[in-house]
C-alpha cells in the first residue's frame, strides 16, 4: 500500500477531491430545493424536484471541466511552467485523456439522473392539470391563467401531453438536442470505434459544440419554479397551504405568485470556452504556417517517414503534432509522435500505414512509386504543434526504463536520437546514467526502419568506452517453426539475423517481474522513470510491477510509472 501511494497518491487526491465536490454539489442542492420557497412545486412533483435539480448543478460543474483537458496549449505552458516542481506533478497533466474520460462519464451518470427525474417531474405537472377542482395540486396549475400572473405549472392547458410539451419548449428542445449529442460523442468514442473507425470518432465528437448550446440555453425555458420571495413572506407556506381554496379571499393568504430560476450554466462554462475559442484560434494561426516536405522515406515494414520543415518549430524529446493533408481530408487531423530529436535540423514522423487516411496520405507522397519524386508533386501539409508528452520527462531520471511496443517505439527514437547528439557533442550535463531500452514486435519487419538508429548508438557508445550506457531488449513476440530454425542456425553469429545488431533478438514476451527485480537490484536507492508507449495491457502490467517493486523505505529504489496518452 506504501509504494502504491508513492505512485499514485497525488493522482488518487485529485480524483477523491473531484469525487468530494461532486457529492458536495449534489448535497447542497439537492437540500436547496427543499426550503420552504419551493414547497408548491414539491407538492406537485414531489421530490424529483431536488433529484433533478442537484444532478443539474453537478452536470455544470463537470461540463466546466470537459474542455480543459483538451486545451492542449494550456497543458504544454502548463507542462514546461511545472518543470522545476515536482514530477507528480507533471505526471498528472499527461493523465489529461484520462481525467477527461472520468469527466465525461460522470456527465453522462447526471445526465440520466436528470432526465429520468426531470420525465417523472411532466408526467406529475400533467396529472395536476388532469386533477380534480377541489384538490390543491389542481389550484396551483390554475395560477398564472388571469394577465399579470405568474405560474408554476409549466403544462398550461389539460388538452395536450407531456411528450408534445418537451418537444414545443426551449428546455425541451434543447435538452433533446443534448441528450443526443452526448449519446453520439459517447458512444463512437469506445476503444474498438476509435480504433476502427477514426473519422467517425473524429467527427461526432464534435457534437459537443451542440452539447454545449443545447446545455446554455436550456435554462432559459425556466421550467422549474419556485414562489417569488415576496410572495413567500405574505403567503407562508406553513400557514397557507391548508386554505389554499380561500387564497385571494384570506386576508392573510393571497394567491401565490412564482418565477423561474434564471439560466446560470454560462457563469459556470463561458471561462473554459474561452480558453478553448483561445485554444483553437492558436491552433488554427499555427495550421496555416507553411510547411515544407523535404524528404519521404517509405520502409519495408508498411511504415512511412516523414520529414518536415517548418519555420520557428521548435521540439523538446518525445513530443507530438496534428498533422493534417488537405488533399486527403480538409477536415481530419491525427496525431503522430515526433521521431526526430531537437538538435536536427528538420522534424520527422514515422507513420504506420493502417487505415484509409494513412493509406491515401502513403499514396499522394508517392509511397508506390520506385522512381525519384519531385518536392513541388509531394502533398501540402498542415501542422498544429508540438504539444507534449510524459516522454519529455525521461531526461529527469539518472536511471530510465523505454518500453515501446510496435510503432509505439516513436517517441523513443526521438530520446535516443538526442542521447546519441548529446554524446557525440559531449554534453556534461545529460543527467541519464543508465538506459534500459525494451521493444516488443510481432513481426520481423517493423524492426528493420529503426535498426539503423540502434545500430548508430551501439557504435557510438563501444567507440567511447561506454557500451553499458545503453543496455536494450528487442523482443519479437509472434513467430512460427520455420523462422525458430532459421534464426537457430544463425544465432552463433556475431551479429542478429534479424536486425544486424550485436544484442540477440529474443522471442516470446518478457518476463517483467524478473526484468524489474534484477534493474531494482543494479540500482539501490535510485528514483527510476518507467516509459511506455503501447497498450493499455501493457500498461496495467507495467504499472503493477513499478508499485511492487518499489521500496517503502524513502531511501529506497521508486520506479516512476509514465505513459503516453494522446
Amino acid at each position: 500500500m506504501g509504494n502504491w501511494v508513492v505512485n499514485e497518491g497525488l493522482s488518487i487526491l485529485v480524483i477523491l477531491v473531484w469525487l468530494g465536490i461532486n457529492i458536495f454539489l449534489f448535497v447542497y442542492y439537492y437540500i436547496v430545493y427543499l426550503d420552504e420557497r419551493f414547497y408548491y412545486t414539491r407538492v406537485l412533483i414531489g421530490d424529483a424536484l431536488s433529484w433533478a435539480r442537484a444532478p443539474a448543478a453537478c452536470l455544470n460543474f463537470n461540463c466546466m471541466l470537459i474542455l480543459l483537458p483538451v486545451c492542449r496549449n494550456l497543458l504544454s505552458f502548463l507542462r514546461g511552467s511545472c518543470q522545476c516542481c515536482s514530477r507528480n506533478i507533471t505526471r498528472q497533466l499527461d493523465r489529461n485523456i484520462t481525467f477527461h474520460k472520468l469527466v465525461a462519464y460522470m456527465i453522462a451518470f447526471h445526465t440520466a439522473i436528470h432526465i429520468i427525474a426531470h420525465l417523472f417531474n411532466f408526467e406529475r405537472f400533467m396529472d395536476a392539470q388532469l386533477e380534480q377542482n377541489e384538490t390543491i395540486a389542481y389550484v396551483l396549475s390554475q395560477i398564472g391563467n388571469g394577465d399579470n400572473m405568474l405560474y408554476l405549472n409549466p403544462i398550461r392547458t389539460n388538452e395536450t401531453n407531456p411528450t408534445f410539451v418537451a418537444f414545443t419548449t426551449i428546455a425541451g428542445l434543447s435538452g433533446v438536442a443534448s441528450t443526443l449529442a452526448l449519446i453520439l460523442i459517447i458512444t463512437s468514442s469506445m476503444e474498438v470505434i476509435r480504433r476502427s473507425y477514426f473519422e467517425v470518432f473524429w467527427f461526432t465528437h464534435h457534437l459537443f459544440v451542440i452539447f454545449f448550446i443545447g446545455l446554455v440555453i436550456h435554462g432559459v425555458g425556466e421550467i422549474v419554479r419556485g414562489q417569488t420571495a415576496s410572495s413567500v413572506l405574505t403567503n407562508k407556506p406553513s400557514n397557507c397551504a391548508a386554505q389554499y381554496k380561500d387564497w385571494g379571499n384570506v386576508p392573510d393568504c393571497p394567491i401565490p405568485q412564482f418565477t423561474g430560476n434564471p439560466p446560470m450554466t454560462w457563469k459556470w462554462v463561458i471561462g473554459p470556452m474561452v480558453l478553448y475559442v483561445f485554444e483553437r484560434l492558436v491552433r488554427f494561426w499555427r495550421s496555416k504556417q507553411k510547411v515544407v516536405i523535404t524528404k519521404v522515406v517509405t520502409h519495408p515494414s508498411k511504415t512511412l517517414e516523414l520529414q518536415m520543415k517548418k519555420k520557428g518549430f521548435k521540439m523538446e524529446v518525445g513530443q507530438y503534432v496534428n498533422l493534417q493533408c488537405p488533399s486527403v481530408s480538409q477536415l481530419e487531423w491525427h496525431p503522430f509522435t515526433l521521431t526526430s530529436a531537437p538538435e536536427e535540423d528538420h522534424f520527422s514522423v514515422h507513420i504506420r500505414i493502417v487505415g484509409d487516411w494513412t493509406q491515401q496520405l502513403f499514396e499522394a507522397c508517392g509511397g508506390e512509386k520506385k522512381e525519384f519524386q519531385e518536392a513541388w508533386k509531394l502533398p501540402k501539409m498542415a501542422v498544429d504543434g508540438p504539444f507534449g508528452t510524459a516522454s519529455e520527462d525521461v531526461f529527469r531520471y539518472e536511471v530510465v526504463m523505454l518500453v515501446g511496443a510496435g510503432i509505439g517505439v516513436t517517441p523513443f527514437a526521438s530520446v535516443l536520437k538526442s542521447v546519441w547528439y548529446r554524446y557525440f557533442n559531449n554534453d556534461t550535463g545529460l543527467i541519464p546514467k543508465k538506459i534500459y531500452f525494451y521493444w516488443l514486435c510481432r513481426e520481423t519487419n517493423a524492426f528493420e526502419w529503426f535498426a539503423d538508429l540502434l545500430q548508430s548508438l551501439e557504435t557510438q557508445m563501444l567507440e567511447r568506452g561506454n557500451a553499458d550506457f545503453l543496455s536494450y531488449r528487442i523482443y519479437l513476440t509472434g513467430w512460427d517453426e520455420a523462422q525458430a530454425a532459421h534464426f537457430t542456425v544463425h544465432h552463433e553469429e556475431e551479429n542478429d539475423p534479424i536486425t544486424g545488431l550485436k544484442q540477440k533478438t529474443l522471442y516470446g514476451r518478457p518476463n517483467w517481474e524478473n526484468e524489474f527485480k534484477t534493474i531494482a537490484g543494479n540500482h539501490p536507492g535510485a528514483r527510476i522513470g518507467v516509459f511506455l508507449c503501447g497498450p493499455e495491457v501493457l500498461a496495467k502490467s507495467l504499472s503493477k510491477q513499478s508499485i511492487n517493486h518499489s521500496d517503502a523505505d524513502p531511501r529506497g529504489v521508486h520506479f516512476i510509472f509514465n505513459k503516453e496518452n494522446f
